[in-house]
C-alpha cells in the first residue's frame, strides 16, 4: 500500500467512496428531521434529541472519509451533503405554506404535518452553520494529526477528531435551534448529554470502525497524507 496525498488531485472516485457519500448524505439530512423530536434519558431531568440515533454515523463517516481519501475529499463530500440539506429546508418550507386541504379530516394531518416540518428551516439553517463547522474542525483534527502521528494510533484520533467536532457543531447548533422556546440552562445541559453521548457512541463502535478503515485501505490501495493540502473549507480542488 502506497502512503500519499494524491489522491486530492484525481477526478475518478471509486463505487466505495460514492456509497459513503451517499450514506453521509442520508444521515445527514435524516437526522435534521429528527431533531425536533427530543425525548428523556431514563429518570434523570436530561434531554436528547433523536438526531442523536443517526447523526454520529455521519461523523465516523467523516473520520473514514478522511483517513482513507483525505481532507479535501471529506469536504467534497461535506459541502455536498450541506447543499442538499439545504435543499431540503426549502421544500419543507414550500410544503408547509401550501394551501389547506378541502376536507376536516385532511386538515388536521396537514396541521400536523405543518407542526412537524416547519420547524425544519430553522433546525436546518441551525444545523448547516454547525455542521460545516464541526466537520471542517472534525476532518482538520483527523488530517493533521494523522500526520503529527505518521498514521498510527487511528482510535485515538478518531476520538480526538469527535469530541472536537461534535463540541463545536453542538454549541452552536442548539442555541440557535431552540433559543427562544427552552431556558437557556436546558439548552446547555443536552450541548453537554449530547457531546458525551455521542463521544460514547464514537468509542463503542470504535472497533468497527477501525475495521473497516483497514478494510478500505486495502481495497482501494490508498492511505492518504495530507501533505501541503490547504485547510480553508472553501478551496474544494487540490
Amino acid at each position: 500500500m502506497t502512503n500519499n496525498n494524491s489522491l486530492n488531485g484525481r477526478k475518478d472516485v471509486s463505487a466505495i467512496f460514492v456509497v459513503l457519500a451517499v450514506v453521509f448524505c442520508v444521515c445527514l439530512i435524516t437526522s435534521n428531521l429528527f431533531v425536533p423530536r427530543l425525548w428523556r434519558v431514563g429518570n434523570t431531568q436530561l434531554q436528547l434529541s433523536a438526531a442523536v440515533i443517526i447523526f454520529p454515523i455521519s461523523y465516523i463517516i467523516n473520520d473514514l472519509l478522511t483517513e482513507v481519501y483525505g481532507f479535501r475529499r471529506a469536504m467534497q463530500v461535506i459541502w455536498m451533503g450541506f447543499a442538499l440539506s439545504a435543499f431540503v429546508a426549502i421544500a419543507a418550507h414550500i410544503v408547509t405554506i401550501l394551501p389547506a386541504p378541502l376536507y376536516d379530516d385532511s386538515q388536521a394531518v396537514a396541521n400536523s404535518f405543518n407542526q412537524l416540518f416547519g420547524l425544519i428551516p430553522r433546525t436546518t439553517i441551525a444545523s448547516l452553520i454547525a455542521f460545516i463547522l464541526g466537520s471542517h474542525i472534525n476532518a482538520w483534527v483527523m488530517s493533521s494529526m494523522k500526520i503529527a502521528t505518521k498514521g498510527k494510533g487511528f482510535g485515538w484520533r478518531a476520538i480526538a477528531s469527535t469530541i472536537a467536532g461534535e463540541f463545536s457543531d453542538s454549541i452552536i447548533f442548539y442555541p440557535l435551534a431552540f433559543l427562544g422556546t427552552m431556558p437557556i440552562k436546558t439548552i446547555l445541559s443536552i450541548v453537554l448529554t449530547q457531546v458525551t453521548v455521542k463521544t460514547v457512541y464514537e468509542i463503542i463502535i470504535l472497533p468497527v470502525t477501525s475495521a473497516i478503515s483497514h478494510r478500505l485501505k486495502k481495497a482501494e490501495g490508498i492511505d492518504t497524507f495530507d501533505y501541503d493540502v490547504s485547510y480553508n473549507p472553501f478551496k474544494l480542488t487540490a
